[in-house]
């Protein structure tokens, strides 16, 4: 995800590269990151990282502590401090980075392509200095909302996880069409599209899915059959379960 989030800003020209540094233990994912993006990458926290405003972590939860009390040596009340680690509280880096304001974030994947889905929560110390700045980071890599903290395991269940549920759904509508004949780029290409405009109908005309379905589903049609089959198989169950299983992973994330 840290990753993802260099590419955006860097493509959207939010933040000029000479204005990153990213810092990366793996020596091939340094010379990955340094080649493909032109960021200086380096493989040890260094006294420098305090010239930096913002400090972004992304790291796996389980590596979160570590990473904070590394960086609570250099941090000061100037830097926001943002996190991009499922399941951790703000509460848990507070105690570590004491004097630095703390936002929390959610962005998911969608964000390398410009279309990412941001739920940020505010922190102590934070001001609507640092409330336009997140805005501004995220907003150039998708669309924005803040949420209260304890929604964010849910929102990590729904928007955190959520494209990997479309990909396998477009995945799915893209089989059928092999199975019906078409072949399989093409297929993929409908279903993904088919995917995108839906989804802009449900936040461009502000109207309910199950209003919208309606308004493609007539009496004794094609639609209806279709979804005949998806009620047959408890499609929209699954996807239910599947967004509370991942809110319950995130919430254990921070034990492990």
């Amino acid at each position: 995800m840290g990753e993802a989030l260099i590419r955006g800003l860097i493509y959207r020209g939010v933040i000029d590269t000479k204005n990153i540094l990213a810092i990366e233990v793996s020596e091939d994912r340094r010379n990955h990151v340094s080649g493909m993006y032109g960021v200086k990458c380096i493989g040890e926290l260094v006294e420098a990282v305090r010239e930096y405003d913002i400090i972004v972590i992304a790291v796996k939860p389980k590596d979160v502590r570590e990473v904070a009390e590394a960086i609570s040596k250099y941090t000061t009340q100037k830097n926001l401090i943002v996190t991009l680690a499922a399941g951790v509280p703000i509460k848990f880096l507070a105690e570590i980075i004491s004097r630095s304001p703390i936002v929390r974030a959610m962005p998911n994947i969608a964000v390398l392509v410009g279309e990412g889905m941001v739920a940020l929560a505010r922190g102590p110390r934070t001001t609507p200095e640092h409330t336009n700045l997140s805005e501004k980071i995220f907003g150039s890599v998708g669309r924005v909302v803040w949420v209260e903290e304890k929604d964010m395991d849910a929102v990590t269940g729904l928007s955190g996880s959520g494209p990997a549920y479309i990909f396998s759904m477009i995945e799915a509508l893209s089989e059928g069409g092999v199975k019906m004949g078409l072949e399989k780029s093409l297929a993929t290409f409908l279903a993904a599209q088919t995917t995108l405009g839906a989804a802009k109908m449900v936040l461009e005309m502000k109207e309910q899915p199950s209003k919208l379905i309606n308004m493609v589903a007539t009496p004794g049609g094609t639609t209806v059959a279709g979804l005949k089959q998806l009620e047959e198989s408890k499609v929209q169950e699954a996807f239910i379960r599947a967004v509370a299983a991942a809110t319950e992973r995130s919430k254990e994330l921070i034990l492990q």
